[in-house]
């Protein structure tokens, strides 16, 4: 009875190549911005040649959307599943979700990728149109999903979704790019909870800033007697 070849440590180091050229890649894109950040850079980070680079990712557009497939497209889609068999309520369903991607996008070098978007993809109409095909038409789907979701289960209002999905998702693009400019900087001032936030937007979502009207305790006449 034969048995499968141990892979050899070079067979391993090739397997894990392109994810080490992709964290690189990030890194540097992250660093320095997409127009700044040169392919040999990359390669040396991740410690081959340039043509080695090339053999997986043949231009930087391909590198660079190659690392939004990865760490963003990837978890959108685990985002889709985990509202396919989501059994609890809405409103848990919006944390976990918006929870999540703070701790695997928005807190990490992933979330730079929103800064390097706003700052620079003017010129670069492709990747404009891939970034909005591949991440922000998804992100949008999955939350609008979540928003009708609890809609047809009747824990929230027939609210307009569009806009409500906007609204919801702004908040996580400031705190990703505060987190990868100021928030990056010695500043000195008052700390940033991002999950604190977080929650407090998902809670003004629910239930607004109206406090609960008083309970009243009977007719005019009533509660001037008791008062």
């Amino acid at each position: 009875m034969s048995s499968s070849p141990v892979p050899t440590f070079r067979h391993r180091r090739k397997e894990a190549r392109p994810q080490e050229l992709l964290q690189a890649a990030l890194e540097l894109f992250v660093e320095k911005g997409y127009s700044a950040a040169r392919s040999e850079e990359v390669a040396a980070r991740a410690g081959v040649s340039k043509g080695t680079l090339y053999l997986y990712f043949p231009s930087k557009q391909e590198l660079f959307k190659a690392v939004v497939r990865t760490r963003l497209s990837a978890l959108i889609t685990e985002g889709q599943q985990m509202m396919e068999r989501f059994d609890g309520s809405g409103a848990a369903l919006l944390r976990a979700l918006m929870q999540s991607w703070w701790q695997r996008v928005g807190s990490t070098a992933a979330g730079g990728i929103f800064k390097i978007i706003i700052a620079e993809v003017r010129n670069f109409p492709e990747l404009a149109q891939f970034y909005n095909d591949e991440v922000v038409v998804p992100a949008q789907r999955l939350i609008a999903a979540t928003l009708q979701r609890g809609i047809e289960r009747g824990e929230f209002r027939d609210v307009p979704v569009a806009q409500a999905t906007h609204t919801l998702i702004a908040p996580l693009l400031f705190l990703a790019l505060h987190k990868h400019s100021i928030g990056a900087c010695a500043v000195t001032g008052p700390a940033l909870d991002a999950e604190a936030l977080i929650d407090t937007h998902i809670d003004l979502m629910l239930h607004g800033l109206q406090a609960a009207p008083q309970r009243r305790v009977g007719p005019p006449a009533q509660r001037r007697a008791i008062a």
